[in-house]
Formats: C-alpha cells, sequence, structure tokens
C-alpha cells in the first residue's frame, strides 16, 4: 500500500525539508536491509548503542531520497557533518551538503521512533478486518504460524515475519497490511513495563491470545503478576481473549486486568467453560483431543505429544472456532500442522556450495529476509548468489505482479541465478534476466540434478519453498554428508546473551567479545560475523592467524589479539590486528619491526598485572613504560586492561576490590600522561554482573557470550547443542561385555546403541563407563564400556529408540555444565574440546 511523502509528512506531523515527489512502499530502519532505495523512507533511529543517522550517506549513495530525522541530524547535514564522497556516486548526485532539496525529501521530527510508530498506526486504522494479536512468554511465533497453516486457505493473511515483536519489529509488520489483506496475525513482546501501550496503540487486537508467562526477559519487572498485567495491556478494547483457563496466575490477572472483552478461557478441568477440552490422549507419535464448543463434540489430531504444543494447539483452535472455521476443517488441518522451524540453517553444501536452508514457508516478507541473510552472509566468500524458489501461494496477487516483486527483490540483492519450482513462477520466467531454470515440481529438478543437466558448483544457495514443495528432500540432496555428529550453534540465543549483559551496561559502555579457540568451539566466522552485525567494539582472538582467517572471510571489526607472538607482526600490520602487550621485551620488538615497516600510530593494548601474576606490566613499570611510549610514535596505546583472578566467587571479593583500586591508580596514571582518550577495561563476565562500578570504560564478555554464567554455572541462554545419531542398535547378553578392554560389563540382558561420536570429536573419555550419560528421545542413557576414537556405545534397554534417532550429548536439554561437573573441570573446556571434524550447523530463532 502506497502513500506520497506529503501524506505521510502530515500523519507523523514532520517538518518537510525538500520537496522531491516521492511514493513510499517500503520502510527501513536497518540499512543493510535496503531493496528498493527509490520507494523507501528510511528513518534514522538513535538507540543505547548506535545512530541511525550515520547510515543516511551510504544510502544517500545507494539511492534513498526520503529520511526520517531530528533536527540535529538535519543541522549535522547543514554543517556538512554528514556528507558522501563523490566517489560513492551512483547516479551522480551531489553530496547531500551541496544537494538541490529537489531531489531529496527530509521530514524532521522529534523522536523517529515514535514517528514510526504513529505511521503504523495511522496506517492500521485504514482497516476493518479481524486482527489477532498473540502475546506470552513462550509460544508466540508458533501460534501464529499455526494460525497460518490452519485458516490462509480462506483468507488472504498479513503476519509478523519471523519474530517481528519489538518497538520496531510490530510497525514494520503491521505496514504490510494493504488492501488484499482479510485477516492480519501479530505478535507482541515486551521486556519492560511501559512497553505494550505503544504496542496496542499500533496492532489494535479486535483477538487477543495470551500464550503463557514464564520468566523470559523478567529482568526488568517486579514481579511476574507485573508482566503479566502488562502484557495483558495488548488486549485493551478487545472483542475476545482466549488463554488457558486452568492457569490460575493468569487467570488471577486477566480478572483483575478487567478487560471488557469476552473470554474464551480454554479448560481441561471445568466443563462449564466455553470450550471444555474433555479428553487428550497421548500416543505413539500424535495426540488424539476431543473438545466441546457451543454444545457440540468434537475430536482432532495433532501430529505431536509434547505439552507445549498441546497447549499451543488449544489456543489455535480457539482462535479457528471464534473465526467459525468449520470443525471438519479444523479436524482436517490439525492432522497436517508442521513444526515451525525458527530458523535460517546455513549448512554446507556439496561441490563447495553453502546452503541456506529456508524452507518452511514462502512470502514475500519473508524472502526478502531470507535474502538478506543470503546477501550478508555471501559479501566476502565469493560465491555466486543462487535462489532456488518454488511458487508462492495464497498472496490474493495474480502471478504478473507477484513475480514482478520478486524480480524486484532478487536484483537488488545481486542474486545470479534463479532456479524456479512450480506452474506459476515458470509462468512468469521472462521476469527475471538472470541466469535461470524452472522445473514444474520439486521432483523434476531433482531428476535434473542427479542426470547432472543442472550443476550446482561454488555457490551460495538459498532454498526457499511452501511446504507442499517438500524441499526438505532437495535440502537433503544437495548437503554434503561427512559425518552424522553435528554442533547446533543458535546464533540468536547467542545475540540474546549479548543483549542479556548489555542491558547491565551504561549506554556509553564499550564490549569486546571474546571468539579465541574458533569462538569457544563454536566457529569463529559465523560467530563473529552475527557479533559485528549487532555493532560490537571489538572482537578479541588468541593469535594472530586466527584474527587474519576472520580478516580474509570479511569481518571487518576491530580485534584484539591476546596472545601476539613476535614471528606475527607483519600478520597483525597487514591485517590490521591489535596486538596485547604485556612485557618491555615485546613492546620493544613490535615499535622496532613497526618502525621498519614505516608504520605510525598503530593500535596496542596495554596488559596490566594486578594480582593474576601471568602476564602484564607492573604498577611499579609504570613511569618507564609511559616514558618509551611517549619516546616513539609508531604505536600507541588504544586501551590499558588487566584480568580478574576470581570475580565469581564472594570469597575472592576483597582481593577483587583490591585488583580494581590498583588498576585504576595504574591506568589513570597512564591516562594522564597522554592527550588521547585510552579506554579503560578490566571486566569479565562475571565482573560485569557482580562489580558494575568496575565497568570503566570497556567489558569483556567470554563465557557469558555462549550463555553459561561464570558465577553459578546457570544456562543463560544455551548456544551450542552437540547432537549425533544412533548407527546400530544390537541385543547384548547378561554377564557380556561391551568396547575395548572389556570395561563394560552387563548385569542384565541389554539393548546397546552404537554411536558415531568418539573422543576424537571431543566426548572425553573418562564419560565412559558409566561416569555420564547422554539424552535419548527425552530420556537418560549411559554410556557403557570405554569411549572409541570415533564411536562409542550407550544403554537404551529402557528407551523406546531406533537406528537413526537422534541423541543430545550436551544442549539445551542437557546442559554442558552437568559433563563439566563430572569431569571436574569448566565448561570452557568442555566446549572448546569439540572437534573440528564435527559438522557446525548455525540458525536463527
Amino acid at each position: 500500500m502506497s502513500y506520497t511523502i506529503e501524506t505521510i509528512a502530515e500523519r507523523i506531523g514532520a517538518r518537510r525539508v525538500g520537496d522531491a515527489p516521492a511514493t513510499i512502499d517500503w520502510l527501513l530502519t536497518d540499512s543493510r536491509s535496503l531493496s528498493f532505495p527509490e520507494e523507501t523512507l528510511f528513518f534514522a533511529l538513535a538507540t543505547k548503542r548506535n545512530d541511525g543517522a550515520r547510515y543516511i550517506p551510504d544510502l544517500y549513495s545507494r539511492g534513498v531520497r526520503n529520511f526520517v530525522v531530528t533536527q540535529e541530524t538535519l543541522k549535522a547535514i547543514d554543517n556538512g557533518q554528514l556528507t558522501i564522497d563523490n566517489s560513492m556516486q551512483r547516479d551522480g548526485a551531489q553530496p547531500i551538503v551541496n544537494c538541490q532539496l529537489s531531489i531529496v525529501n527530509f521530514l524532521v521530527v522529534s523522536d523517529p521512533l515514535k514517528a514510526l510508530q504513529k505511521l503504523a498506526e495511522q496506517h492500521r486504522e485504514q482497516f476493518q478486518i479481524p486482527v489477532i494479536g498473540i502475546t506470552g512468554s513462550n509460544g508466540k511465533t508458533i501460534v501464529k504460524e499455526w494460525l497460518h497453516q490452519l485458516l490462509s486457505p480462506e483468507r488472504v493473511i498479513v503476519r509478523s515475519p519471523r519474530s517481528y515483536n519489538s518497538q520496531i519489529g510490530v510497525p514494520l509488520s503491521v505496514w504490510q497490511m494493504n488492501e488484499q489483506s482479510e485477516l492480519a496475525i501479530f505478535e507482541a513482546g515486551i521486556s519492560e513495563m511501559g512497553e505494550m501501550r505503544a504496542l496496542q496503540n499500533i496492532i489494535k487486537p479486535t483477538i487477543g491470545i495470551l500464550t503463557n508467562i514464564g520468566g523470559a526477559h523478567q529482568e526488568n519487572f517486579f514481579s511476574l503478576q507485573e508482566k503479566c498485567m502488562e502484557k495483558l495491556t495488548l488486549f485493551k478494547n478487545c472483542d475476545v481473549v482466549i488463554y488457558n483457563g486452568d492457569d490460575e496466575f493468569i487467570s488471577n490477572c486477566v480478572a483483575k486486568s478487567m478487560l471488557s472483552a469476552r473470554e474464551i478461557a480454554w479448560s481441561r478441568k471445568d466443563m462449564e467453560r466455553p470450550l471444555f477440552i474433555s479428553k487428550v490422549e497421548k500416543k505413539e507419535d500424535c495426540t488424539v483431543i476431543s473438545y466441546r464448543y457451543l454444545e457440540m463434540d468434537n475430536t482432532f489430531m495433532l501430529p505431536f505429544i509434547d505439552d507445549a504444543s498441546i497447549e499451543n494447539s488449544l489456543n489455535c483452535l480457539a482462535a479457528c472456532l471464534y473465526l467459525m472455521l468449520p470443525a471438519g476443517k479444523i479436524t482436517e488441518r490439525m492432522t497436517t500442522l508442521e513444526p515451525v522451524a525458527m530458523r535460517l540453517e546455513v549448512k554446507e553444501g556439496k561441490n563447495g556450495c553453502l546452503l541456506i536452508n529456508d524452507s518452511y514457508n514462502s512470502d514475500l516478507a519473508s524472502l526478502d529476509i531470507a535474502l538478506d541473510f543470503l546477501y550478508r552472509r555471501s559479501q566476502s566468500n565469493g560465491l555466486k548468489r543462487t535462489l532456488i524458489l518454488s511458487d508462492i501461494l495464497e498472496t490474493g496477487q495474480n502471478a504478473p505482479t507477484l513475480y514482478r516483486k520478486v524480480s524486484q527483490l532478487v536484483g537488488s540483492r545481486g542474486i545470479e541465478r534463479i532456479i524456479g519450482v512450480g506452474s506459476e513462477i515458470s509462468s512468469c520466467a521472462a521476469r527475471f534476466d538472470i541466469e535461470k531454470a524452472f522445473y514444474p515440481d520439486t521432483e523434476a529438478l531433482l531428476r535434473a540434478i542427479s542426470r547432472g543437466d543442472l550443476r550446482l558448483e561454488n555457490e551460495i544457495i538459498l532454498i526457499k519453498g511452501a511446504r507442499q514443495f517438500g524441499f526438505d528432500t532437495l535440502t537433503e540432496e544437495l548437503e554434503k554428508k561427512v559425518h552424522e555428529t553435528i554442533l547446533e550453534v543458535n546464533l540468536g540465543a547467542m545475540v540474546a546473551n549479548l543483549n542479556y549483559y548489555r542491558s547491565r551496561l551504561r549506554p556509553e559502555t564499550k564490549m569486546v567479545c571474546m571468539v579465541k579457540a574458533s569462538a569457544y568451539g563454536a566457529g569463529s566466522y559465523e560467530i563473529a560475523k552475527t557479533l559485528q552485525e549487532h555493532h560490537v567494539d571489538y572482537l578479541a582472538v588468541a593469535v594472530a592467524d586466527e584474527g587474519s582467517e576472520l580478516r580474509k572471510a570479511g569481518i571487518t571489526a576491530s580485534i584484539i589479539i591476546m596472545n601476539p607472538e613476535m614471528t606475527a607482526f607483519k600478520t597483525m600490520f597487514d591485517y590490521k590486528l591489535e596486538p596485547e602487550v604485556y612485557s618491555f621485551h615485546l613492546l620493544d620488538a613490535l615499535i622496532k619491526e613497526a618502525e621498519k615497516e614505516g608504520i605510525t600510530n598503530f593500535p596496542i593494548h596495554i596488559k596490566l598485572d594486578t594480582g593474576m601474576h601471568r602476564l602484564g606490566f607492573a604498577a611499579d613499570d609504570m613511569p618507564r613504560l609511559i616514558e618509551r611510549l611517549k619516546s616513539q610514535n609508531a604505536v600507541i596505546a588504544r586501551s590499558v586492561f588487566s584480568h580478574f583472578v576470581g570475580s565469581d566467587a564472594a570469597q575472592f571479593d576483597a582481593f577483587t576490590r583490591g585488583q580494581i583500586e590498583a588498576f585504576e591508580a595504574a591506568s589513570m596514571q597512564l591516562q594522564e600522561a597522554f592527550p588521547h582518550k585510552i579506554l579503560r577495561h578490566i571486566c569479565n563476565s562475571a565482573g560485569i554482573e557482580r562489580f558494575p562500578g568496575a565497568q570503566f570504560d570497556m567489558v569483556r564478555l567470554g563465557i557469558g557470550l555462549y550463555g553459561i554464567s561464570p558465577i553459578d554455572n546457570s544456562i543463560i541462554n544455551n548456544v551450542s547443542t552437540l547432537k549425533t545419531t544412533i548407527l546400530q542398535i544390537r541385543e547384548v547378553p547378561e554377564e557380556d561385555t561391551v568396547g575395548y578392554s572389556r570395561k563394560g560389563h552387563l548385569t542384565r540382558n541389554s539393548r546397546i546403541a552404537a554411536l558415531p561420536i568418539g573422543y576424537a570429536d571431543g566426548l572425553n573419555r573418562h564419560l565412559g563407563n558409566g561416569h555420564a550419560y547422554c539424552l535419548v528421545n527425552g530420556q537418560r542413557a549411559p554410556y557403557v564400556g570405554n569411549i572409541c576414537m570415533d564411536v562409542c556405545m550407550i544403554d537404551v534397554t529402557d528407551i523406546n529408540c531406533k537406528e537413526g534417532d537422534t541423541v543430545e550429548i550436551f544442549g539445551d536439554h542437557l546442559p554442558i555444565t552437568v559433563l563439566s561437573d563430572i569431569l571436574e573441570t569448566i565448561p570452557y573446556e568442555v566446549l572448546t574440546s569439540v572437534s573440528m571434524r564435527v559438522k557446525r550447523v548455525y540458525y536463527q530463532d
């Protein structure tokens, strides 16, 4: 749905500077996601960590001509503080400071975020359709996606892309509503008091669904009740509110909120409730649910057996019944519900290809997000960009219009080849002016690949398709199968951990994130790439080779080398890697090499020893150190830092405070000797939490980034999950032995499963012989006998399982700290022991 720039200026109450004619279709808050510059309105949002105004010059050079800015930003433009180098010009336009106002528009407001939200509010007012608003602690996205699966055959539905449920994501979601929309489904998430009112004004739901209330994002709420009451604010003026009536806590909160809406509080206990769940029968691989609604009894089968899926399905059932979807269709469609794969998986493919698997749905909004993900991942690896796309179904648009937009998206992301699957996209092949191939169905595409008619080599391939096209078989065909043991790395969880620690910092405090030892085993490039995208100030690795590999892979963020080797000085100079310096011997050698190379003001990071007694300058060294730094201009102190010894343990607090005092005195002595700002940092993950007064200018985030609290070994958000599969199951009689040296003595007739993971993969031998266990279908299976190099054996006598089933070595359900405690070591060791021959699979929630 398009608006003129005049209309938008009026609706957000902006002062317009410039008189360029413009029609706006796209709203942009992240410069990396630009698709259609001529029709885009960029909101220069300022956050605690970043200022969108910084990206105006780049966006201008890329063709954007419409901006929502503050008066301060406009003043900076007028003063020439935001200019564009003519070499960056793509269309010959003048730098912003000299540009003619006939070709650009600045909408000046006091707060660009509030302007974005106000515009979305006004856009929402144009539609008199049912709007479902979903909130809660867990299950929001699954309920949204399942409702789309259940209701989309009859209706054109607009919904939040993935988890766009924030103060920025919600208005961008609502903006998708257009003339064809017949139903809207939006998520709303909050992290502190007062946020939901803005989201309610934007969404204005007519139907509200509260999934549940848990501890997620609890840190900014006084109590669970306060959080629940805040979430219920979303349902002000709803026609109906849906929730679990058996949850006494939620029921009490709903009563206190005095909502005027009708309630569908479904219940498995109270027959007087409008929706009574009369029976829930779990079978081996499905659940049969019987219910009564408006005096009518019905039954449906759900292809899941876990409690969360059952609860999510009941929320969906209530919404479908309220929207008068016939019971027969509900029964039919519940059977076909598919798991919501909330991830963009990055996998290694055959023939040098990299696969991005997003084959769980296909619509224009999610295609834009996936293409953006592909574009970012492809910028540095030199691989050809390829899109495999199925027909996009149930959009309400005719094929020529739809695939013209797809063609524009494809062009804006630099896609070099498109492979279309389906009759509709094939009929619009002429829309695509790039290398292309089209097939009537997935089977035809697979045949072309197997015959060699279609060759995929050295390409980064986005696989994006509607469910009915079965692209999971395509992904399986293209994936390189090397090992059946994988380490799943949840990038979304890592970002959540990053934000958890950021929430404890002052806005001006910078952050160093540790990605040494291959990012604690998770794989340094993908971790570093994600951290760079989230604007961390520094990355830190152990040695120069780690840093140079990141540079070769396209990482541009500042990188600290924590253990610089004198043989690697040239590597550090060539790749702009900033070394830690801890001794005069190292400092003198570095200065000598820099002077030899003609290098000046190369940034270094001075390490002080305040009690660790491992590496670092002593306090008594400061006068000599200052004199040496002042006597040359080859290197310059960028930061000064020290290491805590025991910031995670209260028993060492007195010692830690002594370290802080010593560091403050020595670091100030260094700072006072030089006019430029020298960043000071001493806090590690534990220090961030336990000594907030010692933040200084910067902190270093290590194990906490990977989801493990160094204070009590609790899991914050699990990042790494080590999984394998059952290769073989055999019956072994009582009193036989299993494995090398006949260490695995059996005391009963047993079922023994073999797993393709051993100590060469990082599974410590000390876990064998019953000292530890893994999880098979959620149940504990102890290790039997010695762990071998490539294989281990487990006892599955009491577990219902089969060959090919997944086994969790550590992860979401078996915390890594369980293994580290058994081994009497620290989680770091277990994480970094995972061999590089274990394939890493990355995904984002």
